[in-house]
């Protein structure tokens, strides 16, 4: 499943930043012109993203693409190819590193994510996973894409698009009741859930009666989770804060009915193997 490609934009502050006057080496050499092959392949199983801009990446630099590549969201075993390119040997060196680092962080988010969402689902089919904005600034567009390839969705993109209250935010609001604070958002908001982070049981219990929509309950262990989800029915539990592929089942098993989570940000990249020749025969499969 591939949501959406990056922007040519993107792309080529990529490529400039990598390559802002031409290929050093290449040109020394002179065999910036020389026709060359280049081949990625998965090292080890991954779920693979970014592969649509690798591709891409090539096509600005005047690479041809040979065969059909793989596409983001589909699952490799180690050894299987994605993309092949071809062309002159400085535009494949000059594409070369960028677009292997890119399909590596990037498939090492969606691996991630997928382990998250797999695990979620064995502890309650309908659990969702959702992840953070935390991802390092400038890489946002890319990350959710890998988020999104995975299965699972944004938590909140920008500060600008959801209501959640955190204690950082009650800290101003003096001795105004919770009810209170949730009618101000519905009318301020109408068409938005109000979503509350709560540290304990009791200050769940408090925010529910105010009729919050949702409790992220944060660093809580599953079996508060569990208290909390026999206890309030009617209220829509997000289990935050160090969830991971390890305790995800757990946490939905519990009554958790998202999960959100940082970790795939925070995962290895998932390694591509990358070949290249010269000269290779244009019309070879």
């Amino acid at each position: 499943m591939n949501p959406y490609t990056l922007p040519d934009s993107f792309l080529e502050s990529l490529l400039l930043e990598d390559v802002p006057c031409g290929d050093a080496t290449s040109f020394a050499l002179a065999i910036d012109r020389q026709p060359g092959r280049l081949i990625c392949r998965a090292r080890y199983a991954m779920l693979l993203c970014g592969s649509e801009e690798a591709g891409r990446l090539a096509q600005l630099r005047g690479l041809r693409l040979i065969g059909a590549s793989r596409a983001s969201g589909e699952r490799l075993a180690a050894g299987d190819e994605i993309l092949r390119l071809e062309g002159e040997a400085g535009a494949l060196h000059a594409v070369w590193k960028t677009a292997q680092t890119l399909m590596e962080y990037l498939s090492g988010i969606a691996t991630s994510t997928a382990e998250i969402v797999a695990a979620a689902r064995r502890g309650n089919p309908a659990a969702s996973v959702v992840c953070t904005r935390k991802n390092f600034p400038g890489t946002k567009a890319a990350a959710m894409k890998a988020v999104l390839c995975a299965g699972a969705s944004p938590h909140r993109l920008s500060l600008s698009e959801t209501l959640l209250v955190f204690a950082e935010h009650r800290t101003f609001l003096g001795d105004e009741a919770p009810p209170a604070t949730v009618a101000r958002l519905r009318r301020q908001w109408p068409e938005r859930a109000v979503v509350v982070e709560v540290s304990s049981e009791a200050e769940a219990a408090l925010w529910a009666a105010a009729g919050a929509d949702i409790l992220q309950l944060e660093k809580m262990p599953p079996e508060a989770v569990d208290r909390l989800h026999r206890q309030l029915p009617g209220t829509r539990l997000a289990a935050a804060g160090g969830v991971n592929a390890a305790n995800a089942e757990a946490y939905a098993r519990a009554g958790a009915h998202i999960l959100v989570t940082s970790a795939p940000y925070f995962a290895p990249p998932h390694d591509v193997a990358v070949t290249l020749t010269a000269a290779p025969p244009a019309t070879e499969p």
